[in-house]
């Protein structure tokens, strides 16, 4: 908070006194007036050359800023917070200031770092050796007891890898066997952050390398669910494997991020529906970070795995809060959609997340042709109407 003060003293300057005008929050002021009516105030109903500039404004406006690709970029920081120099004017300041930055880096570099990857060595050996002792044990309470000891334990050391101050709310509420729990997705350290607290059957494509090593090993002591890659691509499959797991309720509740990708800690995309398909009970947890200490959100578009753990591990610290929500249930005049966005709003509500109806698939893909057709037979079906059209 000092700093922040220092900084907006020193870039303060004297400004021309303005006359007061409405503002808003985003870049630019959107007009959201329906096409049919800016269209009508454009000119006439009629097709003119001049109904071009309704679309080139909206193009532009899609451009600068638009609700998508500002959700797959790091939340930006009311107050700076010593791990970055170049958020908007928080440039060289004083030597003050520089001096407290170099002894953080200092602090954060040869010191946290190297005491973290020992605890995240220590808790990665631990799990994969812990959970293939356990997997050569018969199956029975014992060994369902020593696998959720061996998970929680090595979760916690993984945690302190991380530096991770967590609060856990309405513990009453925590997943119970034979559910699903669905969470909001921010980073790939969401499911350490649950498994913290409680084990889970985690729900994923097979991997191969390190990630590939722990999965076989967890999954011989935990009935998790893996697939191949052309099994994921099978709706059907995925969906008659999941049903399976749920029926049995003796077995852990499953853990689905329904978006399907990460988003910056600020809002909560569409759900996808298939997690509402199998039936059971949902469990909603809302998980929210404080970006104070250190951004936990991942752009995977930016940085690869390694380089996003590295500013992970070299932050201060993880600290964040997670809800658990009321348990819900699919009504009977309800459809997988439907339900997909009733649990979406309880979580986005929960966590202070602005909810928005986007796919977050659109972080790679192109907008999808029905979206353009969408607008196209909407503008052809006005003229009609208006006659101009025969």
């Amino acid at each position: 908070q000092w700093a922040t003060i220092r900084l907006q003293k020193g870039v303060k300057k004297p400004q021309p006194q303005m006359p007061q005008t409405p503002t808003t929050n985003g870049i630019i002021e959107r007009d959201e007036t329906p096409m049919e009516k800016e269209i009508a105030r454009l000119h006439r109903a009629d097709f003119e050359f001049s109904h071009i500039f309704y679309f080139c404004r909206k193009g532009f406006e899609a451009i600068v800023e638009d609700e998508v690709t500002q959700r797959f970029s790091s939340e930006e920081l009311l107050s700076w917070n010593l791990l970055t120099r170049t958020n908007v004017n928080f440039h060289y300041i004083s030597l003050r200031l520089t001096v407290v930055w170099v002894i953080g880096v200092i602090v954060r570099y040869c010191f946290l770092l190297p005491l973290r990857f020992t605890l995240a060595a220590i808790g990665i050996t631990s799990m994969i050796v812990g959970t293939t002792a356990v997997g050569q044990l018969p199956n029975g309470s014992v060994k369902n007891y020593l696998s959720e000891v061996v998970h929680l334990t090595c979760s916690r050391i993984l945690v302190r890898a991380l530096s991770g101050t967590i609060h856990y709310h309405n513990k009453e509420n925590r997943p119970q066997k034979g559910g699903i729990c669905v969470a909001n997705h921010t980073s790939p350290i969401d499911a350490i952050i649950l498994t913290n607290d409680g084990c889970y059957a985690m729900v994923g494509q097979v991997h191969g390398g390190l990630m590939g090593v722990i999965q076989r090993a967890t999954v011989k002591a935990c009935p998790h669910v893996w697939f191949e890659r052309s099994e994921i691509k099978d709706r059907h499959l995925v969906t008659k494997r999941l049903r399976e797991h749920v029926a049995d309720k003796s077995k852990l509740p499953i853990l689905i991020f329904p978006e399907g990708t990460c988003i910056n800690n600020t809002s909560v995309m569409m759900f996808k529906k298939g997690s509402f398909e199998i039936g059971g009970t949902i469990y909603p947890v809302a998980i929210k970070y404080d970006p104070q200490f250190g951004d936990a959100f991942w752009n995977s578009s930016k940085y690869n795995i390694v380089s996003y753990l590295l500013r992970i591990m070299t932050s201060w610290a993880i600290v964040c809060n997670v809800w658990y929500l009321p348990p819900m249930v699919r009504k009977e005049d309800e459809d997988a959609v439907q339900f997909a966005n009733r649990v979406r709003s309880a979580i986005a509500r929960q966590g202070g997340l602005t909810e928005l109806p986007w796919d977050g698939g659109l972080k790679r893909a192109k907008v999808k042709d029905t979206f353009k057709e969408e607008q196209q037979k909407n503008y052809s079906k006005m003229l009609v109407r208006n006659g101009s059209v025969g």
